[in-house]
């Protein structure tokens, strides 16, 4: 469907309607806005650092996962100058766990550019936003409305949920996106842009959910395009998603007494700068022997053991398989180039990521 007939479908609701739903979402969200670590209280001026902080590890992650992990970097690094001041390894080894780390390193370049290119303060503009490491058009708007009430729409997707339903945008995303970025900056308040951005998300967050809505609840009932057909859960559109071709490979889990045997990987590229135990490469067309070939070499290594089953996990693009080995090293071995000795004890001190904590634990069982 053509986005000129998408809109065609859209209804056009009256001038008086449009003017009143910036105060009805203020007006609802006054009364049930969400108590979040980074969020200023009512009356309270928003943290830029708090903003940005959280923007960037809500990316593709729920406020519950990501509640603990905030609360962890802010007791350590209160602003983002002392972020700013620490070692790149110490923020992987914080966010270890959280997922998508690319978003680490980019909080870290950013943190690095503001506390030395700005010293200590954010741009409070989307273009100087825009301007740093790691900050997209979304994190940029988001930062710009709620940190300095730029008027300006950031659109998540629980916004883009209520704006479809709301208006009943046919198109499919994300060829919608745009589209929805109109309609949704038709839903900023004269003032209070940071607070007209955080009611749009919390009502997709409490009441315009994804699966069976309380659109009883909803503040913007009586209009919503998608309630009065009965569609709401159809919205929004989506093209189908298409799943990666499954990889494999192979992972070694070697240990010397109460030590493990890991690495760190590239800086670049998937899981940069990451720690791992030693593996082949994650092919589609995989080759046990191949994979095997990729083993490290130690002196008076024991025979590799290959455990039952496999380490499952799926990134964002693609769902991958490891087989596990394991082997035992003698009590002097030399860990190999570019490798080295960590006690096992110590292990959550180290930046592993989740695939890597299955492939141990399934390794030491």
């Amino acid at each position: 469907m053509s986005s000129t007939t998408a809109r065609k479908k859209e209804r056009s609701p009256a001038a008086s309607t449009s003017l009143a739903r910036p105060t009805l979402l203020l007006a609802w969200y006054d009364r049930h806005r969400r108590r979040l670590p980074w969020r200023a209280a009512p009356g309270e001026t928003s943290d830029p650092y708090r903003v940005w902080l959280s923007e960037i590890m809500l990316q593709q992650t729920t406020v519950k996962a990501v509640g603990p992990y905030f609360e962890k970097f802010v007791a350590r690094w209160p602003d983002v100058t002392a972020l700013g001041r620490a070692s790149l390894d110490d923020v992987l080894r914080m966010w270890a766990g959280l997922g998508y780390y690319s978003r680490a390193r980019n909080l870290y370049a950013c943190a690095v550019a503001v506390t030395r290119e700005h010293g200590g303060v954010f741009p409070d503009t989307e273009a100087g936003l825009r301007a740093l490491p790691g900050i997209g058009p979304y994190t940029a708007a988001a930062i710009a409305a709620i940190a300095f009430d730029r008027r300006t729409m950031p659109v998540d997707g629980n916004i883009e949920r209520v704006v479809s339903r709301l208006f009943a945008v046919e198109e499919e995303l994300p060829q919608a996106k745009p589209r929805i970025q109109q309609l949704a900056a038709t839903l900023l308040a004269d003032s209070r842009a940071g607070d007209s951005a955080q009611a749009l998300m919390d009502l997709g967050a409490s009441i315009c959910t994804p699966k069976k809505p309380a659109c009883s609840l909803c503040p913007l009932n009586e209009d919503c395009t998608a309630r009065a057909h009965g569609t709401q859960e159809s919205f929004p559109r989506k093209a189908p998603k298409k799943s990666g071709t499954l990889r494999r490979g192979a992972a070694f889990v070697v240990t010397r007494g109460d030590e493990l045997l890991v690495r760190s990987r590239p800086e670049k590229g998937l899981l940069g700068g990451m720690t791992e135990v030693p593996g082949s490469d994650w092919l589609a067309g995989h080759d046990d022997a191949a994979a095997k070939q990729q083993a490290p070499e130690l002196k008076g290594l024991s025979r590799w053991q290959r455990k039952v089953g496999v380490v499952t996990h799926v990134f964002t693009h693609f769902p991958l398989e490891l087989v596990v080995y394991t082997a035992k090293a003698e009590a002097r071995a030399r860990a190999p180039e570019g490798m080295r000795w960590v006690p096992i004890a110590t292990l959550a001190d180290e930046a592993l990521p989740n695939v890597m904590r299955k492939v141990i634990a399934h390794g030491l069982d």
